[in-house]
């Protein structure tokens, strides 16, 4: 059955070929030969013609092909496969070169889409970090230039004007601490220290740590009931520490007075354990809980910058579980609280 949306080189030929040898005999009867001079001029248009226009087009297809694989797949073949991939392999059809074509056309559109979303994210990392790095600074240069012009000689403020500026100093180092811990951690020098330890006994740890400021703010920390019994994990205990100690941090900054903050260890199954931090307190807009994880996001600004801390604390926690090869979710609703919770590898029984 001929194609005639999608016709072949072979079917153009037959056609163009069967065309020339009918009008060539048409003519040959008006000058009343033989038979066989008729069907001499048929079969030899009908040769000529096929060959010369099959071997035309099949180069010029090739070619054409040739020239469209060699753009789209950026290679260049060796005579030896120049001549396997000519001779040997059964040749593509116009219908599986488009197909190819727009297979192709659909992988660029979405390395351009990614490549703008990564520009996007690029510009607004830089400017987050822009404007992280501004605050301390600019606080710094505030409290210099006043000390200089003359603060410095009153007993009154220079002390003052002094600790602000450490203060800020202080801020600046952190910040460039955390930025250097999440490039070690994207790159390839996490640098893991895997032990075997009590899941319990680093919780405890870590609440003794906050021990007074949730005290301040009349937080109390708790270990869930049911979830008492010690729970062999196998991790990086220093980072994993930290993990839990961001996450209570947070809590702790963006809690109300009161609140409770809870964390516990659940068995799961493939030889896996689940921790989980949660709060009452004020909770996330649903909107914001895709991109808290990524550098500087803050999904109150306002408040945060009244908070402090450099923006980058939920970016460790993500990158520190996943240098572990485990998983990070979180659950959030306004008003009620949130719960972070990750996956770590247990420790044989």
């Amino acid at each position: 059955m001929l194609d005639t949306k999608n016709p072949s080189p072979v079917s153009l030929s037959l056609i163009t070929a069967s065309v020339v040898a009918t009008a060539n005999t048409l003519l040959s009867f008006l000058l009343r030969p033989e038979w066989w001079q008729v069907c001499l001029v048929a079969g030899t248009s009908f040769l000529v013609t096929y060959t010369l226009y099959y071997y035309t087009l099949q180069r010029f297809i090739y070619r054409k092909i040739k020239l469209i694989y060699k753009f789209i797949y950026q290679t260049k073949a060796t005579p030896r496969e120049e001549f396997f991939n000519h001779h040997i392999l059964p040749q593509k059809s116009l219908n599986d070169v488009s197909k190819d074509v727009a297979q192709w056309a659909d992988r660029h559109n979405s390395e351009i889409e990614n490549l703008r979303a990564h520009e996007a994210y690029r510009k607004e990392f830089l400017m987050n970090l822009a404007h992280e790095l501004r605050t301390p600074i600019f606080g710094i240069q505030g409290y210099v230039e006043t000390l200089l012009a003359g603060a410095l000689e009153d007993a009154t403020v220079n002390k003052k004007f002094l600790a602000a500026t450490s203060k800020s100093v202080d801020r600046l180092v952190d910040l460039v601490n955390d930025l250097d811990q999440i490039s070690r951690l994207e790159g390839s020098e996490a640098g893991l220290h895997q032990e075997h330890f009590s899941l319990q006994e680093l919780i405890t740890e870590v609440y003794d740590e906050f021990a007074l400021r949730a005290a301040e703010k009349g937080v109390r920390m708790e270990i869930k009931k049911g979830s008492e019994r010690s729970l062999m994990v196998f991790a990086d205990k220093p980072k994993i520490r930290q993990v839990l100690a961001n996450l209570i941090d947070n809590a702790l900054k963006y809690g109300r007075i009161g609140n409770t903050i809870t964390t516990c260890g659940y068995v799961m199954d493939e030889g896996r354990a689940y921790v989980e931090v949660s709060d009452d307190g004020p909770g996330i807009p649903e909107e914001h809980l895709p991109r808290i994880f990524e550098r500087f996001y803050r999904a109150d600004r306002s408040r945060s910058r009244q908070i402090g801390g450099t923006g980058l604390g939920l970016a460790i926690v993500k990158h520190i579980v996943e240098a572990h090869g485990q998983t990070l979710t979180v659950r959030s609703k306004p008003g009620v609280g949130s719960s972070f919770g990750f996956t770590l590898e247990r420790s044989p029984s």
